[in-house]
């Protein structure tokens, strides 16, 4: 019988739902030795048909390679020419053919598929950013989309001063964009004003939303923005847009209403835009570039992440974002809810590292120490309990921060949460929190950096909270 025939008879006797550890054993005579060996021809083969699992060819295909490595075996042990320790050489073809199948393995991302646009901006043309709705992961994404929208338009992309925003290059690196197109395209507010001679004028502010608020500006960000020097004209919407109910809009659209012949215009804010959103949501992004993502951490935040993976975790873990501090009503005016109680949340952690086979879990959150607590106590698999490890406070002892402490910038709120992305963003497995922009984001550098995997998901994903409050 051939092997194809022996992987297709143990097939058919595996019934659908059923675990099955192939363990039928062949003894072997060894001359001149006074014992039998007993080898089994499938090691450590544990195949499980069930819904969800792998498909057919991949158990034909996993029985296949673990009948060619036991006659590798055999051949080894029973060779008269053989050299060297017998235990070494089997050792060896074990570790060879040691075959899993990878339940969570990485995404194919097809970037040959990716559909983009140039980004070719006119040297006198400028778009500037205007960003102001919720916290740093919210103005990224913000970013992001100016940038599309900069590209659309052929202008150059005026990062926000600090004064007015977050301090952008704590966190990205702002010169990886230009390096990325071969071209300036991005410039941040202090080379744009030395540009304009310190005559910083916006020609036309442009609103992407009328309601609640015009561009989504309050008087506050004006009046920041004119301490700064800049002048502009009356703000102009340029359709009826809600922030609430964002409408699709497409390339043309935008060409339609935001072209101008003027130097420099201004949209605000675009955070809740939706345009062209499987175009924008592509690995890589929408626009044509030689690098993996335009938008990612800066390299001293990368780095620093290197060296606590590789002081803490080791590259086979699961990052875990615990999003908690207002989010409980959040979630409950949403249906379904995304709070689940910590009980319920600690099945659906372990059901994910039960399947991902890791050590160790990696926890960002914003959770009291009451709730990580419980939750560290419930996290229990086989009788070991699960580590829950978060970041660790500044310890002299420990170098694996060392380059934030040299530059002066450990302790930054924004350099500590992008850092506790680029960690998530680098893990083998990642859980998030369902409408948290923080975890989309990660979600996002995992797409594009190639690390998503077939196992990340939201939090107990396709499950309601077992108990929820009522509204007030």
């Amino acid at each position: 019988m051939t092997n194809q025939m022996i992987a297709e008879t143990l097939l058919t006797r595996i019934p659908p739902s059923a675990s099955l550890l192939l363990s039928t054993s062949t003894t072997i005579p060894i001359s001149g030795l006074p014992f039998r060996l007993s080898v089994s021809p499938f090691l450590n083969l544990h195949l499980t048909r069930a819904s969800g699992t792998p498909s057919t060819e991949d158990l034909k295909s996993a029985i296949l390679k673990q009948i060619s490595l036991n006659k590798e075996i055999q051949n080894v042990l029973l060779s008269p020419h053989s050299s060297g320790n017998i235990s070494e050489e089997v050792g060896d073809a074990h570790s060879m053919g040691s075959f899993a199948l990878d339940r969570c393995r990485k995404m194919d991302q097809k970037l040959s598929d990716r559909r983009t646009i140039e980004w070719k901006p006119k040297s006198n043309k400028f778009l500037f950013a205007i960003c102001t709705s919720g916290q740093m992961s919210n103005h990224l994404i913000c970013l992001e989309k100016h940038m599309f929208f900069a590209a659309i338009l052929n202008r150059i992309l005026v990062i926000p001063s600090h004064k007015v925003d977050f301090q952008f290059s704590r966190v990205i690196d702002i010169d990886h964009i230009n390096s990325c197109l071969g071209r300036k395209v991005v410039i941040s507010f202090e080379e744009f004003s030395e540009i304009k001679k310190h005559h910083l004028h916006i020609d036309r502010f442009f609103c992407y939303f009328s309601n609640p608020d015009p561009c989504y500006v309050d008087d506050e960000h004006i009046k920041k923005l004119k301490t700064l020097g800049v002048s502009m004209g009356k703000l102009e919407s340029a359709w009826n847009e809600d922030t609430k109910k964002p409408t699709r809009k497409t390339v043309s659209d935008i060409e339609s209403k935001f072209s101008s012949n003027d130097d420099v215009v201004a949209v605000g804010d675009i955070f809740f835009a939706n345009v062209e959103q499987e175009w924008v949501n592509q690995p890589g992004g929408p626009i044509a570039h030689k690098c993996q993502t335009l938008i990612e951490p800066s390299r001293l935040i990368k780095l620093t992440a290197q060296r606590f993976i590789q002081t803490f975790l080791g590259k086979n873990y699961i990052a875990f974002h615990f999003r908690r501090h207002g989010f409980l009503k959040f979630c409950n005016a949403k249906q379904p809810s995304c709070f689940y109680p910590i009980p319920q949340a600690a099945d659906c952690l372990i059901r994910v590292v039960e399947r991902a086979n890791v050590p160790v879990i990696y926890l960002s959150t914003d959770a009291a120490e009451s709730e990580y607590g419980l939750l560290q106590s419930l996290l229990v698999l086989n009788g070991k309990p699960i580590p829950l490890f978060k970041r660790p406070p500044r310890n002299s002892a420990e170098k694996w921060d060392a380059l934030l402490y040299r530059h002066g910038i450990e302790g930054d709120s924004q350099v500590e949460a992008m850092l506790d992305k680029t960690i998530g963003a680098m893990a083998s497995t990642f859980i998030g929190a369902s409408g948290s922009t923080f975890t989309e984001d990660i979600l996002r550098l995992r797409k594009d950096w190639g690390s998503a995997s077939t196992c990340d998901e939201y939090l107990c994903q396709g499950e309601e909270p077992n108990f929820i409050a009522e509204n007030e």
